[in-house]
């Protein structure tokens, strides 16, 4: 059998682990052969590929971004988009396609599949939000990234008398805003899913200068206060409709000094969270997930996602995988809250 490998949308630490061991596993377990498409889905569209060896995965376990590169190409804003996936899939062998990406990538595997082309779908975003997954890698190294920048910034907020705003990923789902903030200390967390009232937020950074600490507020990039919108860095749209949001924390910044008269500032962590070696929980996580896509290309159960339950790998459908978002629960945003100010 010949497999080919692509990983679609933004990049995310774990990326080379799932390809080493989808790679070593389908080599060396079912003497497979692997086909590497470039590029997310302008790989199979375009013919952009390379060959997967063992010797091309096999110091790549550490290393953050994807060997494969990314994008964010939709086939099926392509004309003829799907024709020319089948004839690239014929002319280079590809029996079976396993493909790596969040929502916009699996969405594509999808509808790939129910027009009679075999892939079978890795989770992945750094965002935690697909829902058929308990977690999805990449999001611990994302959190983990966040909190050590919010451990820095307390001892520079303290030593300035500054209020300090950390604006963190996340467009419908404020997961690493969560965990990064609880994990970190922080005084305030604003996530997409609750809107949020200036007026409160003000109430809770003045209550931490009255105790002569420094406040961070952590902000992911879609929270949106009562009656606003959302914070645009351009109003374009990539291939599946997105714009690409930013901004809500210099904004909130700017409000909190002028309704306190503090001195406050901004930061933005942005891609700098997607960067570098993935944790090894992530390493462990996307691991496990390569080595059960393997087994459902051998078992022909194409149209399924490898999903993490509990600690169990299993499989579903990729319809499940993509019919909805998994954001913050009200009680888990609310059982934090007892924490801010």
């Amino acid at each position: 059998m010949r497999v080919g490998v692509l990983t679609g949308g933004g990049d995310c630490p774990g990326l080379n682990a799932v390809i080493r061991a989808v790679v070593r596993k389908g080599i060396e377990v079912h003497d497979w052969e692997f086909v590497g498409f470039r590029n997310g889905w302008q790989g199979p569209l375009t013919g952009q590929s390379r060959p997967l060896g063992l010797s091309d995965v096999e110091d790549i376990l550490t290393r953050g971004g994807t060997i494969l590169r990314s994008s964010r190409t939709n086939p099926y804003n392509v004309d003829g988009g799907v024709e020319k996936i089948r004839r690239v899939l014929a002319d280079q062998s590809v029996d079976a396609l396993i493909a790596i990406g969040g929502e916009d990538t699996l969405g594509v595997a999808k509808r790939l599949t129910d027009d009679g082309i075999g892939v079978v779908g890795v989770p992945k975003t750094i965002d935690n939000d697909l829902g058929a997954t308990d977690y999805t890698f990449g999001f611990d190294t994302a959190v983990s990234i966040a909190t050590e920048a919010i451990d820095r910034l307390h001892t520079t907020a303290e030593s300035h008398h500054r209020a300090l705003v950390v604006e963190v990923m996340g467009r419908h789902a404020g997961w690493i805003a969560l965990h990064s903030g609880l994990a970190g200390g922080a005084s305030v967390i604003l996530v997409p899913e609750r809107h949020f009232s200036v007026d409160q937020v003000v109430s809770w950074v003045e209550r931490r200068f009255e105790k002569e600490y420094a406040p961070i507020i952590v902000v992911a990039e879609g929270a949106l206060p009562e009656g606003g919108e959302e914070k645009l860095l351009t109003g374009e749209k990539d291939a599946f409709g997105h714009v690409r949001l930013g901004g809500i924390g210099t904004w909130l910044a700017d409000e909190i000094a002028t309704r306190t008269g503090k001195e406050s500032r901004a930061v933005v962590l942005g891609h700098v969270q997607r960067g570098g070696t993935p944790t090894a929980y992530d390493r462990v996580l996307a691991t496990r997930f390569g080595l059960h896509a393997v087994d459902a290309v051998a078992d022909g159960d194409f149209g399924t996602m490898v999903a993490l339950r509990g600690t169990d790998i299993v499989r579903v459908k990729l319809s499940e995988a993509t019919a909805e978002l998994k954001t913050v629960p009200v009680e888990r945003y609310e059982e934090a809250e007892v924490f801010f100010g």
